[in-house]
């Protein structure tokens, strides 16, 4: 992604760059949007630019909700759903959902994800649909989400108490970090049964852990049944919800990532209870990819049938 040229104009300093034959014009590379780190919005677009072939495959043929903060983690921050007017006129939309007249943002090539990142959308979210076929999801995730006293380390022990579970169904999960507090695990499915089908799926699987372990697993959703508990957020399988992508920053303090990790990291994290090993730097995360590839990969198979729980 090599400059063009340069060009100055209400909006501060801008660059021209070509990406995949798009023209793009990139503006206040030089803002920080991370201060505690100095990380800057050119710092950002260029991350998503080098994480995008692991990225945009997580992405394409699906809405994206940004959570944009223009001034950086200090400042204002919203989530916008609507495609902006202002948008690249190569840049694809579709419906936010079955039953909106949204036209949300599609982003199916790094020139999207560069333009995502211009617009400081630091973090962005996306449903279990894909948008050709919004009624049927093409994945069932687990939220480990810890409450108060409970950390990451009791998230992958969690972890790998419910990939114990998957196994005896025989299907086959992987897992990313949040970005924050929190796990992600996701199964790949193939897009035959609806939301309210997997959300029970997910809720069924958690039942489960909260019974063998009620002291440390719940799946209540109000916040004062979490002290000391990971909440296995099954809801996030709602047909109207969202979840970040893989690979997606966080607007947290320092510039956190959502990355897929192995069962193994996670082993190690739950053995030593030292969850300092899942915090990643965006350097790290294009590092780890260009190593390991998407270990994400697999929610996205689609080959894997829910079996059906009695």
């Amino acid at each position: 992604m090599a400059p063009r040229s340069k060009k100055s104009g209400e909006s501060g300093p801008a660059t021209e760059v070509v990406v995949d034959g798009r023209r793009l014009r990139l503006t206040n590379l030089d803002k920080v949007l991370y201060p505690a780190t100095g990380f800057t919005k050119g710092q950002v677009v260029d991350y998503y630019a080098r994480v995008a072939p692991a990225m945009v495959p997580h992405l394409t043929d699906r809405p994206v909700t940004m959570l944009r903060l223009p001034d950086g983690v200090d400042g204002e921050r919203f989530f916008e759903k609507r495609c902006p007017g202002h948008r690249p006129a190569w840049l694809e939309t579709v419906p936010l959902d079955a039953d909106s007249d949204v036209a949300a943002c599609c982003v199916n090539d790094v020139a999207g994800l560069v333009w995502m990142g211009n617009m400081a959308a630091l973090e962005l979210h996306t449903p279990q649909a894909r948008a050709a076929d919004p009624w049927r999801p093409t994945a069932v995730v687990f939220d480990l989400d810890p409450g108060p006293r409970a950390g990451l380390v009791d998230c992958a022990r969690v972890a790998l108490e419910l990939q114990d579970l998957l196994d005896q169904l025989g299907l086959r999960a992987v897992a990313k970090t949040s970005g924050a507090k929190g796990l992600h695990l996701s199964i790949g499915i193939r897009p035959s049964v609806d939301a309210e089908t997997t959300k029970g799926f997910a809720l069924a699987l958690g039942r489960i852990l909260e019974s063998r372990h009620p002291r440390r697993v719940t799946v209540t959703m109000a916040r004062n049944e979490r002290t000391g508990r990971v909440f296995v957020d099954w809801s996030q399988n709602d047909r109207h919800k969202t979840t970040v992508c893989a690979y997606s920053l966080r607007a947290t303090e320092s510039p956190g990532v959502s990355t897929p990790v192995s069962w193994d990291e996670l082993t190690t994290v739950a053995d030593s209870g030292d969850a300092t090993t899942l915090a990643f730097t965006p350097d790290a995360v294009v590092a780890r990819v260009a190593a390991h590839g998407d270990r994400y990969a697999d929610s996205l198979a689609g080959e894997q049938e829910l079996p059906t729980l009695g």
